[in-house]
């Protein structure tokens, strides 16, 4: 969907909470259609942002390596 996203699932470089938020971003202004929302739709926007960035970081927390079915949430400690 968005080419400017860059996979962040990496088991010796852990994403940094930059680059999970900057993914986050790049994805609302995609489903939104706005890379700067109005004044009226800032709120609702940077609300959509916190969101997908929280549920980001669950994921990759989340995450298991297959051959080992280890939890990332080590490596990012």
């Amino acid at each position: 969907m968005c080419r400017s996203i860059k996979q962040l699932r990496n088991v010796e470089i852990p994403a940094t909470e930059e680059e999970i938020r900057a993914a986050a971003l790049q994805f609302v202004r995609k489903v939104s259609g706005y890379r700067k929302p109005s004044k009226v739709n800032q709120e609702a926007f940077d609300q959509a942002v916190e969101e997908v960035t929280q549920v980001t970081q669950k994921l990759l927390g989340n995450l298991k390596i297959q051959s080992n079915m280890i939890s990332l949430e080590p490596l990012r400690a």
